[in-house]
């Protein structure tokens, strides 16, 4: 196996040449994905609705084909599902990926062509490895075998010849062999239906696995890892899987949970790799240790704009190309992908932190944030206040959510915050003022609002017993991968009815 490892990370090493490239000419490699999507799509029935024969330049593009969500796109996609070819994308597609719906509907189904398979999804996952192996030289992750947290949904046949499923499944049922013998475990288990039954499974099925690296959303993942410790009876997972060197995760923001994995896996050489992979493409990678930025992927076949978030509520929003954007501006991902999605608004928000390299971090959802007052609070601002209480009152977290309080008789607004804490903080109230301080630091329009309790009142934290985001998640039937605990909302129906779960078993205590 050794000899194996050694043949593998450098073949993995010599994709960097061709990263570096789109490194040193971002816009050239951009320009030339433009150009390939529009070639490739003049003939299918969009193409010829938005006269792609008639686009040669970028604003061409913006002027001939407004700007998409998945309702717009939706009546194409249904037709696509029921067979038709050549509607969004000129290569056939028989693969749609599942995901999260939207305000209309309970589910998404992406098209998933060839091109995304092999030229996106797959390779992004070659290059992941291929950046790790390259910061890394001595890395033995191919002695062993990567446990795959994988979706929750088993594949599904609409007809003869269209299939969906959770990406995770689609991706491991197109896997080619060679690397379906490096993942762990079984599909039968992988692609289960039940998590809680699937979660017992995996831990039974891998606890003798040589398993090198993890990979998998933080929240299942910890579930995943102290039920293996309940069975092992261990104190850690190094002490399960010794030759542990790589987490590989990404859907949520990972500082909430650095902590836990420091308690699950107490080693310093621990390599921890964050991936911007969605049902819609794969687009950013960690390249660098020790950082929270990733790495733009740039040919990949997506081609990017950007609307600056004051724009947002626009009709048809301006969007700025890669060429034009800012360091430190709240910007939504507007996406063309060889998948057939054109112009795509695909609900993220991202900021960049380096333009040379395109480096980004991702900052929150355009409809998942706390704006009651003009405060403007997104993730980022939450994920780093929370990070920072948590550091100095010795807390840990699993999970959260926050919304507003609405003005009442002769009361100010303020914000609600449900939280679930793996490890209690030394003092809670002191926790409650440090999350409110550094909100007011890193956030001026927070931090108005609260001068002298005028518009903002001081935080009201509900302390939330373990399990009950995970009871709330199962009872709604969102167990999964895909499914996460909405952090920030404009609306208190998360809130109020996560609070009613929990006054209901008279569980809930609030500071």
């Amino acid at each position: 196996m050794t000899f194996v490892n050694s043949i593998f990370t450098w073949f993995m090493k010599k994709r960097m040449h061709q990263i570096e490239l789109f490194v040193k000419y971002p816009h050239d490699v951009q320009d030339e994905v433009f150009r390939n999507l529009i070639s490739a799509a003049r003939s299918t029935e969009w193409g010829k609705k938005h006269n792609y024969n008639g686009i040669f330049n970028h604003e061409q593009f913006k002027r001939n084909v407004p700007i998409q969500t998945y309702d717009s796109l939706k009546p194409y996609i249904e037709r696509m599902m029921k067979g038709e070819q050549n509607i969004l994308w000129n290569t056939e597609i028989n693969w749609f990926a599942k995901s999260s719906g939207t305000t209309n509907d309970r589910s998404k189904f992406i098209p998933v062509s060839s091109e995304s398979l092999e030229d996106c999804h797959f390779k992004g996952g070659k290059d992941l490895l291929s950046m790790y192996c390259n910061n890394r030289p001595d890395s033995m992750i191919f002695t062993g075998k990567s446990l795959a947290m994988g979706g929750s949904h088993q594949v599904n046949q609409v007809n003869e010849n269209i299939l969906y499923g959770d990406l995770s499944a689609v991706l491991i049922k197109n896997l080619p062999i060679w690397a379906e013998f490096y993942r762990t475990p079984d599909l039968s288990i992988t692609l289960m239906e039940n998590y809680e039954e699937k979660i017992e499974k995996m831990a039974r099925a891998t606890i003798n696995v040589n398993v090198t690296s993890i990979s998998g959303v933080p929240t299942w993942t910890v579930v995943l890892a102290k039920r293996i410790l309940e069975i092992t009876g261990k104190s850690n997972l190094l002490e399960v899987w010794p030759n542990l060197e790589l987490y590989i995760h990404g859907a949520v923001k990972f500082s909430p949970y650095r902590e836990q994995f420091r308690q699950l896996i107490p080693s310093s050489d621990m390599y921890y790799l964050e991936t911007y992979n969605a049902s819609e493409g794969f687009f950013g990678i960690q390249d660098q240790a020790n950082s929270e930025e990733m790495l733009l992927m740039l040919d990949y076949g997506i081609y990017y704009e950007f609307v600056p978030m004051e724009n947002i509520e626009q009709e048809n929003p301006e969007t700025v190309e890669l060429s034009e954007v800012e360091i430190g501006k709240n910007y939504a991902i507007i996406i063309s992908t060889n998948g057939g999605l054109w112009r795509y608004m695909i609900g993220d928000t991202i900021m960049f932190t380096s333009l040379d390299p395109y480096r980004i971090q991702i900052t929150g959802r355009t409809k998942h944030f706390i704006n009651a007052f003009g405060e403007e609070l997104i993730i980022d601002n939450a994920e780093r206040a929370l990070t920072r209480a948590c550091a100095e009152t010795g807390a840990s977290i699993t999970d959260y959510t926050a919304c507003p309080i609405y003005f009442g008789d002769n009361e100010s607004g303020g914000h609600e915050w449900i939280i679930e804490f793996d490890t209690m903080p030394a003092n809670l109230e002191a926790f409650t003022d440090i999350l409110d301080n550094t909100l007011r630091e890193l956030n001026s329009d927070y931090d108005a609002k609260r001068f002298k309790n005028m518009a903002l009142k001081r935080p009201l934290i509900h302390q939330a017993p373990q399990g009950t985001f995970y009871n709330w998640l199962r009872d709604k039937g969102k167990l999964g991968g895909q499914h996460k605990v909405p952090r920030l909302a404009n609306e208190r129906k998360y809130v109020e009815d996560i609070l009613g779960s929990m006054k209901s078993m008279n569980r809930v205590t609030s500071l």
